[in-house]
C-alpha cells in the first residue's frame, strides 16, 4: 500500500503531461490549458522532492517549503480574484440600450467563422434584433492565414441572419482589441462627425472585463454585451487564460489582443 501511495505522484504526473502534450498538439487553441497542467506538473514534484531533500538538508527543505506554500496562497487568492472579478463582467449589460455597439472579431477559419467568431456573430444577432435602432461596428483585418477579413465574414453572416446592411458598418484595419476600439471609434467619427462617450461592446463573455479596460483608456463609458460562449470547455480555457491577459495589461499595459 505504501508502495502505491508512493507512485501516486508520478503517475499523476505522467497523466498530466500526457494531458498537456494533447492539449498543446492536438486540439488547437488550448495551450494555456497545457501550461496550467505543465504548472500542476511542477507544483507535484515539488512537493514530493522537498521531502526526498529534507532527509539529507532538513532546515533548507523547511524553509523552502514554507516559502513557495506562502507564495502559492498569495498566487491563488490573487488568481481567484481577478477570476470573479472576470466571471462579474461576463454578464455585462445586455438589455441596455447603445446607440454604437462595436463587435469584436476572431479567427476566420478557410471554410468559415471559427467557434468564437461564430458565437459573435450569434451574440451580436441577437442584440440587434433586440434593439432595433443600433449600428454595429463590426471590427478585424484579416491575418496571414485568414481567407477574409473578419470584419468582412461578420458582415456578410448578419446579412445572411436578415441584419439590414444599412445597420452594419465594417472596420477592416484592426489587429487587436486596442485597435478594435480605437480604429471603430474612429470610424464612427468619420461618418457622424462626432466621437460617441457612451459604446457597446460585444465580446465573448471571458473578455469582456479586459475590454472594459482597453475602453477606459480610451475614454468612452463601456457597456458589456456578452456573447455566451458555446463550447465548456473552451469556455474553461479561455476564462483561465482571461487572468494572465488581465494582469499582462495591469503590469505592462500595451496596445495588444
Amino acid at each position: 500500500m505504501n508502495k502505491l501511495l508512493m507512485l501516486l505522484p508520478w503517475l499523476g504526473c505522467g497523466i498530466l503531461a500526457l494531458l498537456a502534450f494533447f492539449l498543446k498538439y492536438c486540439v488547437p487553441g488550448y495551450s494555456f490549458s497545457a501550461l496550467v497542467c505543465l504548472c500542476l506538473i511542477a507544483l507535484i514534484l515539488f512537493y514530493t522532492v522537498m521531502p526526498m531533500i529534507g532527509l539529507r538538508f532538513p532546515a533548507f527543505a523547511k524553509v523552502t517549503t514554507r516559502i513557495a506554500t506562502v507564495l502559492l496562497v498569495i498566487g491563488l487568492l490573487v488568481v481567484g480574484v481577478t477570476e470573479a472579478i472576470i466571471i462579474h463582467a461576463s454578464f455585462g449589460d445586455p438589455k441596455e440600450q447603445v446607440e454604437y455597439m462595436v463587435v469584436l472579431g476572431a479567427k476566420v477559419n478557410a471554410d468559415g467563422p471559427s467557434v468564437s467568431l461564430w458565437d459573435r456573430i450569434c451574440g451580436a444577432y441577437e442584440y440587434m434584433e433586440a434593439h432595433p435602432d443600433v449600428i454595429a461596428v463590426v471590427s478585424g483585418g484579416q491575418g496571414t492565414d485568414e481567407p477574409i477579413t473578419e470584419a468582412e465574414c461578420m458582415y456578410r453572416e448578419l446579412v445572411c441572419l436578415g441584419i439590414d446592411p444599412k445597420r452594419i458598418w465594417q472596420e477592416e484595419e484592426a489587429t487587436s482589441t486596442w485597435e478594435n476600439l480605437n480604429f471603430s471609434l474612429d470610424l464612427i467619427e468619420a461618418k457622424t462627425g462626432s466621437r460617441p462617450t457612451k459604446l457597446g461592446v460585444l465580446s465573448s463573455e471571458y473578455h469582456l472585463f479586459r475590454a472594459s479596460l482597453f475602453a477606459k483608456a480610451c475614454d468612452v463609458e463601456f457597456v458589456g454585451i456578452p456573447a455566451k460562449t458555446s463550447r465548456t470547455s473552451q469556455a474553461i480555457n479561455h476564462f483561465m487564460r482571461e487572468v494572465a491577459g488581465v494582469w499582462h495589461y495591469i503590469l505592462l499595459g500595451g496596445n495588444y489582443d
